[in-house]
């Protein structure tokens, strides 16, 4: 996913009431706003689509009507952008974004103990008890730094018709029944399986998957909370990544295949009637009905979870998934906070529900998911015993980071599954 830095000019107000020079990048007001009590947030997202995008910017009015005082300057962003180059970029310089796109986990942690983002424990605890435990992966020591706004989980999306023609007349639950369907679709003429590996992160997460269902909840636990991977299950999981790789389930050219972007995406293909399944998380749908002739979710979609691994140490019911959420800049305004509690609010989640965007978590807003595909996702996290945050963002952006070159290079062919645990434990030695 690619999106493009914008610059923005702010006049800084001096102390002495004279305006200094103007700043590149993004604008934070200050706790206090300007000496006329005029405040502007700026609020960087990763919408940069409707109905994301469109929801947002109706959101950021309603607040400003609401707060007479309030600018909102909001901004989107791709993902992988905001979260690997722009924001880590901005919270780094003297003039961060007052309210970010945040995941949570070990990346939320490095921030704050660089003293990048505000406590907001204080303002929020009628929030917390309405989104309830799924808001434990923005808590840092049992402090609040940020809230959720959606959070799904990450499966198989499938073409059911492809399925029929190659005479697979149910998902999977088992690998190796996921091993004897792509046998099955390569015998039929049909790619098994699409992977954007161009854009490195969908690969990761094949690795990401294979350890949730080789290692047990209470190693993957404990992994996150010491970054001590020296458990058998996280090499068993490349052992079992290298070979399904083996066996060529994907389609030709993979390793530069983008995700996301395009009809030669691995979204494309799968969109396109190309490829049998494609491995993603909960926003899918939504890209592949952008990628399709008539730009419509196609009927043919369904889902499953990643299947258990027989005789693996994982939980065969636990799931893979994250969340995206918002955390406010340590310096920014108070009205930062309130602009964050607004978009929890149960009103806005559920026109975020019932947009197709995502599944909100705010309690009672759950009912306003209409869209079949989030239905199914909303049930595979329910179904599911145990959930496991994406794991760069669990371990944070120097592990995390580590894992994922392994990974990669293993999907290229030029590493081991032992080199990707050696990777992740060198990187933690120097934290």
């Amino acid at each position: 996913m690619n999106r493009h830095n914008t610059a923005r000019l702010l006049a800084v107000a001096a102390v002495v009431g004279i305006a200094a020079g103007s700043l590149t990048g993004c604008s934070t007001s200050g706790a206090d706003g300007n000496a006329d009590g005029k405040v502007t947030l700026t609020w960087w997202h990763n919408g940069t689509q409707d109905p994301l995008k469109g929801l947002w910017a109706d959101v950021a009015a309603e607040f400003e009507a609401d707060h007479p005082n309030v600018t909102v300057k909001v901004t989107g962003y791709q993902n992988e952008d905001l979260q690997k180059t722009l924001i880590p970029n901005a919270l780094r310089s003297n003039t961060p974004p007052d309210l970010f796109q945040s995941w949570g986990g070990g990346e939320l942690k490095a921030q704050v103990e660089a003293g990048y983002v505000k406590d907001i424990s204080a303002d929020v605890s009628d929030e917390l008890d309405a989104i309830g435990p799924t808001a434990s992966g923005w808590q840092i020591d049992g402090a609040t730094y940020a809230l959720p706004f959606s959070f799904g989980v990450e499966g198989f999306w499938y073409n059911k018709d492809l399925f029929a023609q190659a005479g697979i007349t149910a998902a999977p639950t088992t690998f190796d029944e996921l091993n004897d369907d792509v046998d099955k679709l390569k015998s039929a003429g049909i790619t098994p399986i699409a992977v954007g590996a161009g854009d490195k992160w969908p690969a990761a997460h094949w690795w990401y998957n294979f350890a949730l269902k080789s290692c047990s909840p209470e190693v993957l636990t404990k992994a996150q909370a010491d970054h001590n991977f020296d458990d058998d299950c996280f090499v068993t999981a490349g052992d079992e990544l290298e070979e399904f790789l083996g066996s060529e389930p994907f389609q030709e050219g993979f390793l530069a295949t983008p995700a996301q972007q395009g009809a030669g995406s691995s979204a494309g293909l799968v969109a396109n009637g190309q490829a049998a399944m494609e491995l993603m998380g909960h926003w899918e749908p939504g890209v592949i009905g952008g990628l399709t002739p008539d730009l419509t979710v196609p009927s043919f979609l369904g889902w499953f979870n990643f299947p258990g691994i027989t005789g693996a140490a994982g939980d065969p019911t636990a799931a893979l998934g994250g969340g995206d959420g918002f955390a406010c800049a340590q310096n920014a305004p108070k009205e930062c906070v309130e602009l964050l509690k607004y978009i929890t609010s149960v009103d806005v989640q559920k026109r975020f529900g019932a947009s197709g965007a995502g599944i909100p978590v705010t309690s009672g807003a759950e009912t306003s998911i209409t869209d079949p595909n989030l239905a199914e996702v909303l049930n595979g996290k329910n179904s599911a015993s145990y959930v496991q945050l994406w794991l760069d963002t669990a371990y944070g952006p120097t592990v995390g980071g580590a894992m994922n070159d392994g990974i990669v290079n293993l999907f290229a062919g030029k590493g081991s599954p032992k080199d990707i645990v050696k990777g992740m434990q060198d990187a933690a030695a120097t934290e």
